[in-house]
């Protein structure tokens, strides 16, 4: 298939790159699917934007990258009151993400030069493994960042993170999907779920709200699990999952609203 034809998986059909940016400017939200270590991806995603922008111009771009106690330095970033290395620096973005900058850079010069404000949709780690070894409930009040319980992981949910994971974690190993031990990885997961959910959403459920567009890796996105089942939770059913597609790999049905053929196999970029 050609580099960036779009593609239906529901039924398989081609659909135009025009139709595809049209559709999803009228959504709600717009979720945008990575594999972190891919720069085509995050290109990729940067191309998505810019035909996203050229329809909205109220737009505001949420990063899974960052915990959203900083997204006061991704606004000042966004109205261009920081230098690269400052952006860099005061972002924590060694501490915080780790990946190499350089695979991000473009979307978030985009950002800036455009003036689209950032804002984080991560939470603290330690939240994601307390609430994965203890439970939503054993977490106080002043510790959930303002978020809200995840909705259950459904049985299909819980089907595909056992089928990515093969259900081995450090020190433990689930025999199946339904297996208890892996309650805490599936816990774990829908945490950051949730998170990403309820940042997109705080800003989706705004009076007059902005095109909310979500860079997010795709684990947290495919097949309407994740981060889609618990916006529907929160009352956001307006939105659409886009995925970047390797040109080798079939298109699996309902993965997505829309995939996006890419040049060719893994381009990562500066490690």
């Amino acid at each position: 298939m050609k580099a960036g034809t779009w593609v239906s998986p529901a039924d398989g059909t081609v659909v135009s790159h025009a139709e595809v940016i049209a559709r999803a400017s009228r959504s709600r939200v717009v979720l945008l699917g990575e594999q972190h270590d891919r720069a085509d991806n995050h290109r990729w995603q940067m191309h998505v934007a810019a035909g996203l922008l050229a329809h909205r111009a109220d737009m505001v771009m949420g990063f899974e990258m960052f915990p959203a106690r900083l997204t006061p330095v991704l606004m000042e970033w966004s109205r261009g009151e920081l230098s690269e290395s400052g952006f860099l620096e005061h972002s924590e973005w060694q501490e915080v993400w780790r990946f190499a900058p350089e695979l991000y850079m473009p979307l978030f010069r985009f950002c800036r030069d455009h003036a689209i404000p950032m804002i984080g949709l991560n939470c603290r780690r330690d939240l994601v493994s307390e609430v994965g070894k203890e439970g939503w409930d054993a977490i106080p009040e002043r510790l959930r960042e303002g978020l809200t319980p995840s909705r259950p992981a459904t049985p299909a949910y819980r089907q595909y993170l056992f089928d990515i994971t093969g259900g081995l974690r450090p020190g433990r190993a689930a025999q199946s999907a339904d297996d208890p031990a892996f309650d805490r990885f599936v816990r774990a997961q829908q945490t950051w779920d949730r998170a990403f959910a309820c940042r997109i959403a705080d800003v989706a459920q705004q009076p007059d709200a902005p095109l909310v567009v979500g860079i997010i890796g795709r684990g947290h996105l495919e097949f309407g699990h994740g981060t889609p089942f618990q916006l529907t939770d929160l009352g956001i059913g307006e939105f659409m999952t886009l995925l970047p597609q390797d040109a080798a790999a079939p298109v699996v049905p309902n993965v997505a609203e829309a995939v996006c053929y890419m040049a060719g196999q893994s381009v990562s970029g500066p490690t």
